[in-house]
């Protein structure tokens, strides 16, 4: 969707909380312990890699869940540890005053708000609606809406770290929604991630989570073109990952996420890029930048070049695999 974005305030208006911070007794950020937080069921749409760790550290803060996802067998072992599943994201609004939804696209968000079952048919007034998927802004922008004429309140809270920073609750939610309302979401956002960050009105969490994952494609790139030049010179890739990591050219890619198998354990590369973020979300992602900069006519050379490269891979059989599948991909693609 190429309408016009606009930062409202995203920069005055900062707000930021984490939990390596050590606030004072009875603040915020410690919301999450069992003898503070409100433990009343909180809707949960969207199962998927990052959904389902993100469930599953909800529950382990002591939170009941009403689970849906749109494939019946991801809720099973939701519903085998006793948490309650419905059919509809309508059912899940029925249920839950609170609600977080981690989709792939911005159609399935608008589905699972707007659609014929979608929670908009049963939302109850007063209902805080948290969206943590990466979407387009200004559908973000547009659901909010529609959440504000049923008298409920929407914020878009994307998220930053991958699966294993899922797994572990130490992702950074980018918050974006009327300020007044983000103590709410961070009671639960909290529980799921160790930096929670306000970053304006509805939009700005999507626009700061945009930028981020370009950035992020760029960098994997750089970081897969670096190694495949560096072994084909006739380093040892274990060797020349120490180099960079210790060197001007670290980045999270190469220090924490490296794309070559056998240099690190427990990353993708080392599951023949099973897991993880997958390259079609990446391109999808860089499609959205590629819009936004298009609608703010703002030149963004290697990140249009990186949605090239995304788009390629998911022709040519890589989008399925994680988006560090781009060594891979280079190292196969040796015509360039």
């Amino acid at each position: 969707m190429a309408a016009s974005l606009r930062l409202f305030g995203a920069a005055s208006g900062l707000r930021y909380w984490s939990r390596r911070l050590r606030p004072a007794a009875g603040s915020l950020a410690v919301v999450c312990s069992r003898s503070v937080a409100s433990k009343t069921p909180v809707g949960f749409i969207g199962l998927g890699n990052m959904g389902n760790p993100m469930a599953k550290n909800l529950m382990k803060h002591g939170y009941p869940l009403i689970i849906y996802d749109v494939f019946p067998d991801a809720c099973k072992e939701f519903q085998d540890a006793g948490e309650q599943v419905v059919s509809s994201p309508a059912d899940v609004a029925e249920k839950a005053d609170r609600i977080i939804t981690m989709l792939p696209t911005s159609i399935n968000a608008v589905e699972a708000y707007s659609g014929a079952n979608g929670i908009l048919k049963k939302v109850k007034k007063g209902s805080l609606l948290i969206d943590s998927s990466t979407i387009d802004p200004a559908v973000s922008k547009e659901l909010a809406k529609e959440v504000e004429e049923m008298g409920a309140v929407f914020m878009d809270a994307p998220v930053s770290g991958g699966v294993g920073a899922a797994r572990s609750g130490n992702l950074t939610f980018m918050v974006g929604g009327v300020e007044d309302e983000f103590a709410a979401a961070q009671e639960l956002l909290g529980c799921m991630g160790s930096n929670v960050v306000y970053c304006g009105a509805v939009g700005t969490g999507q626009a700061a989570k945009i930028c981020n994952n370009m950035l992020l494609a760029i960098s994997m790139i750089g970081t897969a073109e670096a190694m495949n030049l560096g072994i084909r010179l006739g380093l040892d890739p274990k060797l020349l990952a120490k180099i960079l990591n210790m060197s001007s050219g670290r980045c999270w890619s190469s220090d924490t996420y490296n794309p070559v198998p056998g240099v690190m354990d427990g990353v993708p590369s080392a599951n023949n890029y099973q897991g993880g973020f997958g390259t079609t979300l990446m391109a999808k992602d860089l499609g959205l930048a590629q819009d936004s900069a298009t609608s703010t006519k703002s030149p963004i050379l290697l990140g249009s070049l990186a949605h090239q490269i995304y788009r390629m891979m998911c022709a040519k059989g890589y989008s399925k695999k994680d988006f560090s599948s781009v060594f891979q991909f280079l190292r196969e693609e040796e015509t360039f």
